[in-house]
């Protein structure tokens, strides 16, 4: 499935989002197992880059996060089968952005989970079943740094016109992290362009988890 379809899918998942009501979050785990916080609704949402945190780029989708007890919204964040990856999950969210003057645009993603070790067992199962097919079957690998806990990403193009795309995936503490973008035309977006948007979303996931209102953006 083209990357834009995925974008067409998830704005009707947002649409959706924008109905509900009432859905606050659970408790943090206090598992003592667990080095990190099991974030809330609202600190999933705080998490998910605005447009404060995006000088330079429109925002087209606001932070939206939905509740994770209906299958609908399971299916969407685990499209797997049952919805592998979604064992123990809370909140699946994301925010849009087109950059200015040129054709780039950037998704955040999120599932926040239970628990570290909710997340380390979803990381694979999700990477290789699902995300880690965004950037088109002959994306190549390559390296984003040290970010979070475990980290992949992988750049290739979108469409038959060869239009850039790519994907990050990360793991912070409780939290599994996606940022895909896509540019109709080459030079939109690049790796190191890539680097810079998965870090701005790793250090505010890392922020939320630290119990910190989150505050890294792009520098402008």
């Amino acid at each position: 499935m083209g990357m834009a379809m995925k974008n067409y899918r998830w704005c009707v998942v947002i649409s959706a989002a924008l109905l509900l009501a009432g859905c606050g979050g659970g408790p943090q785990s206090d598992s003592a197992n667990d080095r990190a916080a099991a974030l809330t609704k609202e600190q999933t949402r705080q998490t998910l880059p605005d447009g404060e945190a995006m000088p330079g780029w429109r925002q087209t989708h606001r932070p939206t996060v939905l509740k994770l007890d209906e299958k609908l919204y399971r299916s969407q964040a685990c499209p797997a089968r049952n919805n592998a990856g979604c064992e123990k999950s809370r909140f699946y969210g994301a925010s849009t952005f087109r950059e200015d003057g040129s054709a780039a645009t950037v998704t955040f993603l999120m599932i926040a989970y239970d628990s570290e070790q909710a997340a380390r067992q979803a990381y694979d199962v999700l990477w290789n079943g699902h995300y880690g097919k965004g950037a088109g079957e002959r994306a190549r690998a390559f390296e984003i740094g040290p970010l979070g806990d475990e980290r992949d990403a992988r750049f290739g193009s979108y469409d038959f016109e060869g239009n850039p795309g790519a994907i990050t995936q990360t793991r912070v503490g409780t939290t599994l992290l996606w940022t895909q973008a896509t540019s109709a035309g080459r030079g939109g977006i690049d790796e190191d362009r890539m680097r810079e948007l998965a870090t701005v979303l790793a250090e505010r996931a890392r922020q939320a988890q630290n119990g910190d209102e989150p505050s890294a953006a792009l520098d402008s």
